[in-house]
């Protein structure tokens, strides 16, 4: 009796393969493109100046899905693109290789840059966001179909974003000190934007947003310190009137040079001097 249950069971398994099997052996074509990308000169150079030496990948070529698509967005124009990554290179990767290394920026830096060409204006705030940066990976410039490259305080607008977001990424290798948020925490306000920086800098915060909380309040200083030469911004702090702001920022400053020769062993008034170079070159 086991015997026959065994070759009906047998029988009735052979039975239900042959049933789902169609007849024919070949494999269905695959759903992935591995067709290899068409590249235009565009794409070559990007490849030749940061994939290859940092890999770093720039994001010109992309679809709503890739932003926020409650906002108004759009891809750049493609004649945006280049001038945006030269001034890049030039203000931001040469002078931090100079002072850092040849490896700094290989080591620490976004992996990615989305370019976007439109204005990112927010709901309910009368500000507009210049770039944010996702988790010290990625870091997403707006507005550069808009740029005047015969303008250097043009220029500066996106390059402060990325000293700004760069900031954030540094910190997130090595915090800086917690000591630096105790200095005048009374005045950090998320109403920040109803502030002027010039309001903001008699409370002894270098800008509005830099009055918002510590971990901004440091990289606005940073970011300060490497879109102004040396000059301009000592003449923003000497044009404070309050003497005890004046000393608060000060302070703030000799921290942000501390953490640079401490951690990264970068003189950052010598890194002052050369984004400030780099971008006086730009300027058409």
């Amino acid at each position: 009796m086991k015997k026959y249950i065994y070759i009906a069971l047998s029988s009735t398994i052979l039975l239900f393969a042959i049933s789902c099997n169609d007849g024919s052996d070949a494999v269905g074509e695959s759903q992935i493109d591995t067709n290899p990308p068409i590249l235009n000169d565009l794409d070559i150079w990007l490849r030749q100046n940061f994939v290859a030496p940092y890999n770093i990948e720039v994001l010109y070529k992309w679809d709503i899905n890739d932003t926020d698509v409650a906002r108004y967005l759009h891809p750049p124009l493609e004649s945006s693109v280049q001038p945006v990554a030269e001034a890049l290179q030039k203000v931001w990767i040469e002078p931090y290789t100079q002072v850092g290394g040849a490896d700094f920026i290989k080591k620490i830096a976004p992996r990615q840059f989305n370019f976007v060409g439109s204005f990112n204006y927010n709901p309910n705030s009368p500000t507009i966001t210049l770039g944010v940066a996702e988790a010290g990976t990625k870091i997403t410039l707006f507005n550069i179909d808009f740029l005047d490259f015969t303008n250097a305080d043009d220029i500066k607008r996106p390059l402060k974003t990325v000293q700004h977001e760069y900031g954030h990424i540094l910190n997130q290798n090595i915090p800086f000190d917690i000591n630096y948020g105790l200095i005048n925490p009374a005045d950090y306000t998320a109403q920040w934007f109803n502030r002027t920086d010039e309001e903001a800098r008699e409370l002894g915060y270098i800008t509005a947003y830099g009055s918002s909380q510590a971990g901004e309040d440091f990289v606005e200083m940073v970011s300060e310190m490497l879109t102004n030469s040396k000059e301009n911004f000592d003449a923003i702090i000497e044009s404070i009137t309050s003497e005890r702001a004046k000393e608060i920022i000060r302070l703030k400053e000799s921290m942000v040079v501390e953490y640079y020769k401490v951690n990264f062993n970068i003189d950052i008034y010598e890194l002052q001097a050369l984004t400030e170079a780099a971008t006086l070159e730009l300027v058409n």
